[in-house]
């Protein structure tokens, strides 16, 4: 038994350094959407800029008479001042809390009550199919803009409100695209399989179907933020958005920004700048995104 060497001194083969999946992931996003990639990261940075912006700003965005009115860009202020001498690049940041959230908020509203809405009907069909899509048609019929102007004249001003109306308006579109995935997937044989051991309808609906559809969901949920965004803006330059007092992106366009473009640019280019980034990034996002998930389009580079 001399020749044994006891466990606790023998020499261990070296395990390969484990690699996590989310990583390998992400580099085959990477390396198969480029642009994708770069957008993701663009929204990443809007969105983080957007919730540090007390740290991030470098004045208080309603602070007045920081300098003369419509001062150009420079070293102390880099996007320059408005009409009344506020800095334009603290609210910029601090205009992307009110956009980005209420577009993250009204996407994540529009999301879940589409989703459940088309997972049921779809599914479930019948008189409850039909007249949910009666009333579907009837939404879907009023453009996205003028809906929500209705929806805001009723609900009143305020953040929630924006958030609510934006919801309420892409609900319906999110629903029919959720309902179609689901009368397919609904005909599959793991479904039967599970109706014919007696699977209740809310495992099937949690189980089975959304599951599936999950994939669907991310798309939808990315193409529908960068919409949600530029109508929070239309909102807000028709003066029936975010209160005056809270910075926007849509309701910096307004105002003086409008009446002066031609004086001081800079009050229009940074804000429209801004909008384009986060609007340009969820849409390029969105497509890659289907690219990858889509299994029919998996193989198309």
């Amino acid at each position: 038994m001399r020749g044994l060497i006891p466990e606790s001194g023998m020499l261990r083969p070296r395990r390969p350094l484990e690699v996590p999946v989310a990583f390998w992931g992400l580099w085959h996003f990477t390396r198969k959407k480029p642009l994708g990639a770069v957008s993701a990261f663009i929204l990443v940075v809007l969105i983080v800029s957007a919730v540090a912006a007390p740290l991030l700003a470098p004045y208080e965005p309603t602070r007045v008479a920081l300098g003369p009115s419509f001062a150009a860009p420079s070293l102390a202020h880099p996007m320059g001042l408005n009409d009344i001498g506020q800095d334009v690049l603290s609210r910029v940041i601090w205009g992307g809390r009110t956009s980005l959230g209420i577009g993250l908020t009204s996407t994540a509203l529009a999301l879940l009550l589409g989703t459940i809405v088309g997972l049921t009907t779809g599914y479930l069909g019948g008189k409850l199919d039909l007249i949910a899509q009666r009333g579907i048609d009837s939404m879907i019929v009023f453009p996205s803009l003028i809906l929500a102007l209705v929806l805001m004249a009723v609900l009143g001003q305020n953040a929630l409100n924006i958030a609510l109306a934006i919801a309420f308006t892409f609900a319906p579109r999110m629903s029919r695209v959720v309902r179609s995935a689901v009368l397919t997937i609904k005909e599959e044989s793991y479904v039967e399989a599970a109706r014919a051991i007696g699977c209740s309808t809310a495992r099937i609906l949690f189980r089975h179907l959304l599951p599936n559809v999950f994939g669907t969901l991310i798309v939808l949920a990315t193409l529908t933020l960068g919409t949600a965004i530029v109508i929070e803006a239309s909102l807000s330059f028709l003066g029936i958005g975010s209160s005056p007092a809270v910075p926007s992106w849509g309701r910096m366009l307004s105002g003086a920004a409008t009446d002066y473009f031609r004086e001081s640019p800079h009050l229009a280019i940074f804000p429209g700048l801004a909008i384009s980034l986060a609007v340009s990034s969820v849409n390029f996002l969105g497509d890659a995104l289907r690219d990858i998930l889509d299994p029919r389009l998996r193989g198309i580079t």
